[in-house]
């Protein structure tokens, strides 16, 4: 369990967990093209190969906002019935045979109604996409679990709205609540009337904090909003000086918050100049709930099995330390503690026995 080295295929079989992954960031160029042409919008290039290397080259320039500007043609294709099962569906089984065993897929139903889907339309289609993939996965014998977490654009004026259809579809697919979209001047405690209403109806939620703004969002997402986990959070280091935790940092360990650490697309974004120096490593050495995540797969040009090598080889992980990444994940999963308690038991830790 302590070998240095893991080849590639062993990781792809290793079951894993993904708490902070967007719809919309994670389509197939092709299926991009396909649907863009369907539609009548025009994309940079129609050729998939070079389109996938378009979003990772655009997305890489260090800069959150036209990192988020990137979704423009993802959106332009999610507008309709038929584009949205068809991302939905393809989203689940593309997880599925990269070897993941439980996700949590977030978007923001609002960006999906510009022609003419209702909010409540938009989440539906996607559960019955999502809901044909974990078919299909399951028959081929990779089956994967896929929670919802609906998203209110953090810059705009339907938080509410999304929180409200969080409480609406709780027992419908949807775990749990999220907000997103640009950090800086858009504080989480903007929007706490939405939060108060979502822990006044038990449904939780996680807040992007600490990726473009620092410790001062994270301190509102977590003791201004009560989140139960924080989206990035890699720069609750700010907080940390020689190994010494400050109050804050001390908080979110302590109290086991997870960090969904998004490693690639913290590099693309400037977050973090390399892998080998990424927080994540040191976090999990100070023993903080660290769980690894692909945020989005087209625009990073990842998958869970990348992220994993990526660790393995430029920052020294082992094996062991990829099973406790993925046990973290699951233990802060959005689902009961008694089916997160059987994922652990009867499929993580089994998995990694027969994989390794």
């Amino acid at each position: 369990m302590t070998a240095p080295r893991i080849d590639t295929e062993t990781l792809r079989r290793l079951p894993k967990a993904v708490l902070h992954d967007h719809l919309d960031g994670g389509l197939r160029p092709a299926t991009v093209i396909e649907l863009a042409a369907a539609v009548g919008h025009t994309l940079p290039t129609t050729d998939p190969d070079e389109l996938a290397a378009w979003y990772v080259e655009a997305a890489g320039s260090g800069d959150l906002v036209r990192y988020i500007g990137t979704f423009e043609h993802t959106l332009a294709v999610m507008q309709t019935r038929e584009g949205l099962l068809r991302v939905a569906e393809e989203y689940v089984l593309d997880l599925a045979a990269d070897g993941v065993v439980y996700a949590e897929v977030r978007y923001a139903p609002e960006l999906n109604t510009r022609a003419g889907l209702t909010l409540a339309e938009v989440v539906e289609t996607v559960q019955e996409g999502l809901a044909a993939g974990m078919a299909k996965a399951a028959a081929a014998g990779t089956p994967v679990r896929v929670g919802t977490l609906l998203c209110g654009m953090r810059m705009f004026d339907r938080v509410g709205e999304a929180a409200d259809l969080a409480v609406a579809y709780r027992d419908a697919g949807v775990v749990g609540f999220d907000i997103a979209g640009a950090e800086d001047g858009f504080p989480p405690a903007d929007h706490l009337a939405a939060f108060e209403h979502l822990r006044a109806e038990s449904v939780p939620f996680t807040i992007h904090a600490g990726e473009a703004y620092g410790l001062p969002s994270i301190h509102q997402a977590v003791q201004v909003c009560g989140a139960q986990r924080l989206g990035h959070g890699v720069r609750i280091t700010e907080d940390i000086v020689d190994g010494k935790l400050g109050r804050l940092a001390g908080w979110v360990r302590d109290r086991r918050i997870a960090l969904e650490m998004c490693p690639t697309s913290n590099l693309q974004t400037g977050c973090a100049a390399s892998i080998a120096e990424h927080p994540i490593t040191a976090l999990k050495d100070l023993g903080f709930r660290v769980t690894l995540n692909t945020d989005n797969r087209l625009v990073s040009g990842t998958t869970m099995t990348r992220e994993m090598a990526l660790l393995v080889e430029e920052a020294g992980w082992t094996a062991e330390d990829l099973r406790t990444l993925t046990v973290n994940a699951v233990k802060s999963a959005f689902i009961p503690f008694d089916e997160r308690k059987a994922l652990i038991e009867d499929v993580v830790l089994p998995g990694y026995a027969e994989a390794l």
